[in-house]
């Protein structure tokens, strides 16, 4: 194993990681970004109150995306296991 094949497989690691975590981190950004403009307009100063909505915003985009998170990071597992044999040399 070079030091290259460990470089290569740890930034695909963490575009991987990039790209798994996007939908929910941007659903909560979104949704955050909505409730502050709205406690803005409305002048409630309650910092509690963005939590449920993004919890719920969160895991809206879990269900929505699972499906392609959970074969994206199998198919990432596959090409590890599938370059074990070649790593051991």
């Amino acid at each position: 194993m070079t030091d290259s094949t460990v470089v290569d497989i740890a930034v695909r690691m963490l575009t991987i990681t990039g790209e798994l975590v996007a939908p929910m981190l941007l659903t909560a950004l979104a949704v955050g970004l909505a409730v502050s403009l709205i406690q803005s307009i409305t002048s409630i100063q309650e910092a509690t109150l963005t939590f449920v909505p993004k919890m719920a915003g969160v895991a809206l985009a879990i269900v929505v995306a699972g499906h392609w998170m959970i074969s994206t990071l199998v198919g990432f597992t596959e090409q590890l296991f599938a370059l074990v044999p070649q790593l051991v040399n």
